[in-house]
């Protein structure tokens, strides 16, 4: 969703704040407006590409280790944007019925540990290829639960320490976040977020993220056009959970305060989905990444027109009606006249995980007959 300051939203908002001359800030130039938006873009664009190529060598790895590789079922994708309703609801209740500030605290510290474990994941192969000035030591942390054959493995954890190194800086961002609440460690803690979101949620299918991003593009209209919850949510929920830059950067420096926003879920949302697209690409073993840069380019597209048409008419958009047309249609198009469509449809990450599905539903389905029988 795109809006204002007043109208920020929790998952999908990109934000100007037009409300400059109510607030008493200074309102914003031609120029801040411009470097603002231009950066949000940027910001987005870079954990989208850097997430879907670390997504790749992360279903390579699963593969190659023989792990089981955990995806989005069709039903899934389905009942997701039903899930996020009632989340997003259970929280507009709870902040309408309970002290916010107890809340974002307790939030605030939430996010101030899955921040830090989301930061070192990233700085930790960044680390490991860097000169050894300490002696690397390895560890193994093993947490069990029960005894004998009730005896349930909880935690298996291998690190060094190398690992700990980056656990301790990204434990530093934390702190600056958790004191300060400064912008950059924001966008630190939510470009964290953005990457590992795409680098792990992986869909099995083209049509599995037809319908996630198909039901959440409903998703997103209603809430942002239909109710005032998800503005009200968003006012009242202090987390890094978008990307901000100061459009008065120029002239008030690093203390700059009048913020344009963009929410972590209108990059991760169509992110998972041209991860897909690049993983199918890579699948085909032609060296090409076609599909991939098309939906890089109709991300880039749809953000640009979201935030053309908010600036336009001053009004909260919700970002997901522009990004999931173009994003799944400018490749399914390029598919279809590539005669490419059938393949790209019938592309599956983890044929495993679609056979297990359909099984089980066989399952089901011969159980329902065999009570029926009787």
């Amino acid at each position: 969703m795109a809006n204002s300051e007043a109208d920020v939203s929790m998952e999908n908002a990109t934000l100007n704040e037009t409300l400059a001359n109510a607030t008493g800030r200074i309102p914003s130039t031609p120029e801040g407006m411009a470097v603002a938006y231009s950066s949000l873009l940027i910001m987005a664009l870079l954990p989208i590409f850097v997430g879907s190529f670390r997504s790749v060598k992360f279903l390579k790895d699963r593969k190659l280790n023989g792990e089981a590789v955990e995806t989005m079922s069709s039903k899934d994708a389905a009942m997701f944007p039903v899930y996020a309703s009632a989340a997003l609801f259970g929280i507009y209740l709870v902040f309408k019925f309970f002290s916010k500030e107890y809340i974002n605290l307790l939030l605030t510290f939430y996010f101030f540990c899955l921040g830090v474990l989301a930061i070192a994941h990233i700085l930790s192969p960044i680390v490991h290829k860097l000169p050894d000035i300490f002696t690397n030591v390895p560890y193994h942390m093993i947490f069990t639960q029960g005894e004998g054959e009730q005896k349930e493995e909880i935690v298996n954890q291998e690190f060094d320490r190398k690992d700990l190194l980056a656990l301790v800086v990204s434990a530093g961002f934390g702190i600056w976040y958790l004191v300060q609440k400064h912008w950059i460690a924001n966008n630190v803690f939510g470009l964290a977020f953005s990457v590992n979101a795409v680098e792990f949620l992986q869909l099995n299918t083209v049509i599995t993220g037809c319908i996630l991003l198909g039901g959440l593009f409903f998703y997103d209209i209603f809430w942002v056009f239909g109710t005032d919850v998800m503005v009200t949510v968003a006012k009242s929920f202090e987390a890094p959970i978008k990307l901000v830059f100061p459009q008065d950067l120029l002239e008030n420096g690093l203390a700059a305060n009048n913020f344009a926003m963009l929410g972590l879920g209108d990059i991760v949302i169509p992110g998972i989905f041209i991860a897909l697209l690049l993983r199918f690409d890579v699948s085909k073993k032609t060296n090409s990444h076609l599909y991939f840069y098309c939906g890089f380019f109709a991300y880039i597209s749809g953000l640009v027109t979201t935030i053309g048409v908010m600036h336009f008419y001053k009004h909260a958009q919700p970002a997901l009606l522009y990004l999931v047309p173009m994003c799944i249609g400018f490749p399914l198009f390029v598919a279809l006249i590539r005669g490419e469509i059938k393949d790209i449809l019938k592309y599956e990450d983890s044929p495993e995980v679609t056979k297990h599905e359909t099984d089980n539903e066989e399952s089901i389905k011969e159980e329902s007959d065999e009570k029926k029988s009787k």
